[in-house]
Order: structure tokens, then sequence, then C-alpha cells
């Protein structure tokens, strides 16, 4: 039976609104901060809609789009925050994962 996506965080640009899966609500709050911070400030740089989400494997992915017509989405600027996001926040993304791992997909709970 093949998993679908599961939504972490939504940060959208045009809506000026950034939503947290509710089935996270237990990270700590300190943490639900920092994904905050993180993914507004890319959508008030970049602009367009962030998703960050957890694949089949329980891997965090990126995922970024843009309106259609949208001449100021910045879709270099995109991939380059993404990038020095993946490296200044390895060890929150890495928790992050570990989390999903472990309470999502009962990885490590080998007895």
């Amino acid at each position: 039976m093949a998993m679908s996506n599961v939504t972490l965080c939504v940060s959208n640009a045009y809506q000026k609104k950034f939503y947290l899966n509710e089935n996270f609500n237990g990270l700590p709050q300190h943490i639900k901060d920092e994904l905050k911070i993180m993914c507004v400030l890319y959508t008030e740089d970049v602009g367009g809609i962030l998703e960050l989400y957890f694949d089949e494997d329980g891997s965090l992915q990126f995922q970024t789009s843009c309106e259609e017509q949208d001449y100021f989405y910045d879709e270099i600027g995109s991939v380059l925050k993404i990038k020095q996001y993946q490296n200044d926040k390895r060890d929150l993304l890495e928790a992050i994962e570990t989390y999903y791992r472990v309470l999502f997909l009962g990885e490590g709970l080998e007895e």
C-alpha cells in the first residue's frame, strides 16, 4: 500500500498565512516557532508558496510554487534559499525527520 506525502507546514506569500499541520502540535514550541520563522522569511524574501512535507521514506522535502502571473517570484533565489536552509538548519531539519520517523512511521521502536 503506497503512502502519500504528509504536509508538515505551508507558508503562503499571497494570503500572508502560515499553516502547521495539527498532527505536529506535539513538537516543542521552539521548533514550531523556528519552522514558522524560517518559512515566513522564505516567502517574504522569495514570494510564492513554500510547503515542507515528508515523502514516503520519511524524508523532509521542500516544495515551492507560485501563481502563474507572479513576475516577482524569484525562482533562482528560491533554489539558493532552500540550499541555505538545508545547510544552516541541518540539525533542526534532521531532528524533525527523526521525530516523524519515530512517532509516525514507528521506526526504531523494535523491541
